[in-house]
C-alpha cells in the first residue's frame, strides 16, 4: 500500500456540550481551559507536533470563538507591546505558526461524528487523514497522533487510538476486538461496534477520540446512512472500512483525561496544575495544605 505523508488533521468541534452547563452556553466546551490553554489549543498542538499542516474544524453556531483563539489579534498585541509584557506577546503569537492553514467548515445539523468526518472530505481529498477529539486531552512524551502515525508508516492502514476500560462502561466507546497481534501496542482489527452493552461487548479495548484514516472512509460513511442514535456514526464506517482493507487498533502511550465530563476535566486542572512551568511548586504546596484541612 502507498503510505502518504499525513497533513490534515479534522476536528469535530459542532458538538453543544450540555455536560458543562451554563459555562458553554455561549462558549463552545473545546474552549474550556485546562490551567492557561483551552482544549483545542493542546488538541492543535498535538496535531501539529504529528506534522499536520491543514487544520480543519466542523462547527456549528455559537463556536466562533475556536476561529477567533486561532486567528491573529493585532489591537491587543498592540496592547501588549506597549506595556512592554514580551512573554505574552511571544505566547499568543505562537498560538499557531504561519506554516498551519486553517479551514472552518459549518456542520448543518448535529447528525453524528461520522457526518462531522464527511463533512471535511471537500477539504482532504484522496489522501490520509486524523480526527482528534479535543475533550479527550491525552498527555504523553510522544504526542498520541505522532505514534499512531508512525503506527500508520510501519503498516500502511487506518489506525485507531485505544484503550482498556472497565467493561461496565463499554457502553460509553466505540469498542474493538482484534484479529491478530502484530506488534506490541498494535492489532489488526476483526471486529468494531458502537456502544455496546457490558454483557454483549466483543472486549474491553475502547476507541478514545484519535483516529488516523484512509480517505476510503469517506466512501464508506456516504453510504451507510443513520446508525445508533439516529446519526451516522462513525464506528459504522470504519466498519464497513474493515471489509475492504486493514484496520489497526493501537494502544497509545500516555495518559488520557476524559475532559468530556466535569470529574475528568478537574483532574487534568490539577495535574496539568502541578506539572505548570510557573505555578507547579506553589500549587503543590497549596495542595498539601488544604488536603490536610479534610
Amino acid at each position: 500500500m502507498h503510505k502518504q505523508a499525513v497533513k490534515t488533521v479534522v476536528f469535530p468541534v459542532a458538538g453543544r456540550g450540555t455536560r458543562f452547563l451554563p459555562a458553554t452556553k455561549a462558549s463552545p466546551k473545546e474552549m474550556l481551559p485546562i490551567v492557561d490553554k483551552p482544549l483545542i489549543q493542546y488538541a492543535v498542538e498535538e496535531a501539529l507536533a504529528a506534522g499536520a499542516q491543514t487544520l480543519v474544524f466542523i462547527t456549528g453556531s455559537s463556536k466562533r470563538a475556536i476561529e477567533d483563539h486561532f486567528d491573529s489579534n493585532p489591537e491587543l498585541e498592540a496592547v501588549l507591546q506597549e506595556q512592554g509584557k514580551q512573554d505574552l506577546l511571544d505566547t499568543l503569537r505562537g498560538i499557531l505558526p504561519s506554516s498551519a492553514t486553517c479551514v472552518y467548515i459549518r456542520q448543518p445539523a448535529p447528525l453524528g461524528l461520522g457526518h462531522a468526518v464527511l463533512c471535511a472530505r471537500p477539504v482532504v481529498g484522496n489522501a490520509p487523514f486524523m480526527v482528534h477529539l479535543a475533550d479527550d486531552l491525552i498527555d504523553a512524551n510522544v504526542p498520541c497522533l505522532k505514534q499512531m502515525a508512525e503506527v500508520y508508516a510501519e503498516y500502511g492502514g487506518s489506525v485507531l487510538g485505544v484503550q482498556t476500560v472497565p467493561r461496565g462502561d463499554t457502553d460509553k466507546y466505540g469498542i474493538v476486538s482484534l484479529e491478530r497481534q502484530v506488534a506490541p501496542r498494535v492489532g489488526k482489527m476483526s471486529h468494531i461496534v458502537e456502544k455496546p452493552k457490558p454483557d454483549k461487548a466483543p472486549s474491553t479495548l475502547a476507541v478514545v477520540g484519535r483516529y488516523l484514516l484512509t480517505p476510503a472512509v469517506f466512501d464508506d460513511l456516504a453510504k451507510i446512512g443513520k446508525g445508533a442514535g439516529g446519526e451516522i456514526q462513525l464506528t459504522d464506517g470504519i466498519a464497513r472500512l474493515m471489509l475492504s482493507e486493514s484496520v489497526y487498533a493501537y494502544e497509545f502511550e500516555g495518559k488520557r483525561y476524559d475532559c468530556g465530563n466535569k470529574l475528568g476535566y478537574l483532574q487534568a486542572t490539577v495535574e496539568y496544575g502541578l506539572k505548570h512551568a510557573s505555578l507547579g511548586k506553589e500549587f503543590a504546596v497549596y495542595l498539601k495544605e488544604f488536603v490536610a484541612t479534610l
